[in-house]
């Protein structure tokens, strides 16, 4: 097998209790506390154009958690947010990332006060998502994973037809 070639596995049971993922640079520190990371589906995709902008990819891979759930550290004050405010609703999305190595660490919102939406690129397992949001922005090729809920818009609205 090529180098690099090899699937990540994980013991899930290793991140029962919590989960820690960090920043390129390991300047930030996320860790999330919650004994139901992997006991049912919990993460979401996001589709609309920001949030896969500040992904890097097709689809930012995201976790809603209650933010007394959410340990941050920043060693080494790098740790810096921009206010989006070109959104769909014309609200603001705070976005958070590393200021040495770029890495998106979590946004939040006001329409979900004490909330925070983890960014999870920077963890070493992904909770399965259990939903989509900004389906209807979703390249055509992009295939979502089975039993995964996709909203046209917000996770509160309109859902797809598959």
């Amino acid at each position: 097998m090529a180098a690099g070639s090899r699937k990540a596995r994980h013991d899930l049971s290793t991140f029962k209790d919590s989960l820690t993922g960090s920043c390129l640079c390991g300047s930030i520190t996320v860790t999330i506390n919650d004994t139901e990371l992997f006991t049912k589906p919990r993460g979401h995709l996001c589709h609309c154009a920001n949030c896969r902008k500040v992904s890097g990819s097709v689809v930012s891979a995201n976790l809603i958690m209650d933010e007394e759930k959410v340990d941050i550290k920043d060693r080494d004050g790098t740790l810096k947010s921009y206010e989006d405010k070109a959104t769909n609703s014309g609200n603001p999305v705070y976005r958070y990332f590393c200021s040495v190595d770029g890495n998106p660490v979590m946004s939040k919102v006001d329409m979900l006060p004490g909330k925070a939406i983890i960014k999870m690129g920077m963890m070493p397992v992904i909770p399965t998502p259990e939903m989509e949001s900004f389906a209807a922005h979703k390249h055509s090729w992009f295939n979502k994973p089975d039993n995964v809920l996709s909203y046209k818009i917000l996770r509160t609205g309109e859902l797809m037809d598959d």
